[in-house]
């Protein structure tokens, strides 16, 4: 399997992690910049790298993209690397808004490529062990209440590097929340309820958050944000008839009512995904997260994204196409 990957931050040094003990050949790496990218591709062993995706993806000898590029270029991206003939796997979020996620899978499906999601919350073996009951009748989940917060004023990524595009509250961190709220349980959505504020003056993109989702089996689920925050929080608190879960990604650790568990960093939970890519096309099988499989996600978004247009004016902002 020859691996190509678009993106060289934080992302493209996860996946590159996780491929280079595996039976796979870091090919061509792709970037904005000529010297960083070049850089990266001699420190991670690639054999070739380049400026200009649209060349990468003319190679024959290339099986595999790897979308870890800026939120608001997947869905382009993903399209034109399934175009080539590529199985695509794709950071969170798929795409930001509904229309071109649905492209995407519907792309994948009709070329008969793989196309899998970078949902690392989904590959935790606890909530995967959690799910699994909740799919069985063992459990069922009542509640889930999700927080994402950290401090981004400036435009500055999670390695402290300066990034050339804007991140999205909505449409990429409280995805992570939306959807294992969602994939967990497995119960169709009834009504969605929202509220985020105008754009921020300084940095031009809503910076506050709140999302409710009522369930048909009458359940709920809650999520909530802010860029503004002087405490980082990424938590996922769920209750059920059987227990109480609280999932911290931050500390990497999970509280199953009074006792505490230490937890695998989401890096290595990233890295089940992208090795297991690489073993789907290998297997000729569905990757562990599927394109289809985010879609109730990705509806939801939409939801809230329209009831926001409807309130402040749908508007082209920083880091949303």
């Amino acid at each position: 399997m020859n691996i190509c990957m678009v993106g060289h931050g934080m992302m493209g040094v996860w996946h590159s992690n996780a491929l280079i003990n595996m039976d796979c050949c870091l090919h061509t790496v792709v970037g904005r910049r000529a010297k960083p990218v070049a850089d990266f591709a001699n420190q991670y062993g690639y054999r070739q790298w380049t400026v200009d995706l649209e060349e990468a993806l003319e190679s024959d000898e290339i099986d595999i993209v790897i979308l870890a590029n800026p939120s608001e270029m997947h869905a382009e991206t993903a399209l034109l690397s399934l175009g080539a003939g590529k199985h695509t796997l794709v950071e969170i979020p798929i795409a930001m808004n509904l229309a071109d996620a649905t492209l995407v899978t519907a792309k994948a499906q009709k070329l008969d490529l793989k196309l899998g999601v970078v949902h690392p919350m989904r590959v935790r073996p606890e909530m995967v062990a959690l799910r699994d009951r909740v799919m069985d009748q063992e459990e069922s989940v009542r509640q889930i209440v999700s927080r994402f917060y950290i401090h981004r004023l400036r435009n500055v990524g999670a390695t402290g590097y300066k990034r050339s595009w804007t991140d999205n509250l909505l449409w990429h961190h409280t995805t992570h929340l939306l959807d294992l709220g969602l994939w967990i349980m497995n119960d169709p959505v009834k009504d969605v309820r929202s509220w985020m504020p105008a754009p921020d003056s300084e940095t031009g993109i809503p910076m506050d958050l709140y999302l409710g989702v009522e369930t048909r089996g009458d359940r709920s689920l809650v999520c909530a944000g802010s860029y503004y925050s002087h405490e980082n929080i990424f938590d996922v608190f769920i209750v059920s008839g059987r227990n109480s879960y609280r999932l911290d990604v931050f500390n990497n650790t999970l509280n199953i009512g009074s006792d505490m568990t230490v937890m695998a960093p989401e890096a290595e939970n990233c890295a089940l995904i992208t090795r297991d890519f690489v073993e789907s096309v290998r297997e000729g099988r569905d990757p562990v997260v599927t394109g289809n499989s985010v879609l109730p996600a990705m509806t939801v978004l939409q939801q809230v994204q329209e009831q926001w247009d409807k309130i402040h004016g749908a508007c082209k902002i920083p880091g949303r196409p």
